[in-house]
């Protein structure tokens, strides 16, 4: 229970200084991720939708045009600030935030008809435990979508993938691989789809300014750069301005309770 404390008063003081940063980054603010995300909801216009672990509010303001109501829940009051930032300027009257944890979410019940995470879940202490919380808001058959960053099923690349992670975010947890959210989808009660795999490309140093790493923590990053084994530069797409990140948008259906 401590090393959880310590990991969200981290993710608190992280993104706490940084949240004006997310609200104009162009990798969260666009990508070919978010269109799919909203299609693959097959909305018909009067959901309830949670977007657990916010962020800026750009995955939220996404889905609000198409729905009834959007709940924007992050643990960082900084970020939710940002996201009242974003609904105001594009007239998002159904947009509404929450200040709260994915592990103990603050709605009753069957609550809820859609829940999505984007590029959030990497920050989880415990992920099992919010995959059961979003069964448990959800309406019968509902549905969980996550778009994020996959691990690699290889040990080298996944090491390296993770380390690297780290020295750019402390509060950064794991990159879970593809069998292991699918394992925890299957233990929470969702039935998983394999909607959209992509890859991200994140130009070294606005990645690093986005997060303010420090300048012996880019040093780091640099250094694994130059020692990667080939397996490796080939798996992180490794270059001059920076790397490639695989992803994927993944589906989960609520089983019936």
């Amino acid at each position: 229970m401590a090393k959880d404390s310590s990991l969200k008063d981290a993710v608190q003081e992280q993104f706490g200084r940084v949240a004006a940063k997310y609200l104009t980054s162009t990798v969260h603010a666009q990508g070919e991720d978010l269109p799919v995300m909203v299609e693959a909801a097959n909305l018909k216009g009067d959901e309830r939708v949670l977007d657990a672990g916010c962020g800026a509010g750009h995955t939220a303001a996404s889905f609000a045009p198409h729905v009834g109501e959007v709940v924007a829940l992050d643990f960082t009051a900084t970020m939710l600030n940002q996201v009242e930032v974003l609904a105001e300027y594009r007239g998002l009257t159904n947009l509404s935030t929450r200040l709260g944890d994915v592990e103990k979410l603050p709605f009753a019940d069957s609550s809820f008809d859609l829940v999505v995470s984007r590029y959030s879940a990497h920050h989880w202490a415990r992920p099992d435990k919010a995959l059961h919380e979003f069964h448990r808001v959800l309406r019968a058959g509902g549905q969980f979508i996550l778009s994020d960053v996959l691990g690699f099923g290889d040990p080298v690349c996944d090491t390296y993938l993770n380390a690297i992670e780290v020295l750019r975010d402390p509060s950064h947890v794991r990159d879970y691989t593809l069998e292991e959210w699918s394992n925890r989808f299957a233990a929470a009660g969702f039935n998983l789809e394999v909607v959209f795999p992509y890859r991200i490309f994140l130009h070294f140093e606005e990645w690093t300014e986005r997060m303010e790493t420090p300048e012996v923590n880019r040093a780091a990053i640099r250094a694994l750069y130059s020692a990667s084994p080939e397996e490796v530069r080939e798996a992180l797409q490794i270059d001059e301005r920076g790397h490639s990140f695989q992803c994927a948008v993944l589906l989960g259906t609520a089983s019936q309770r």
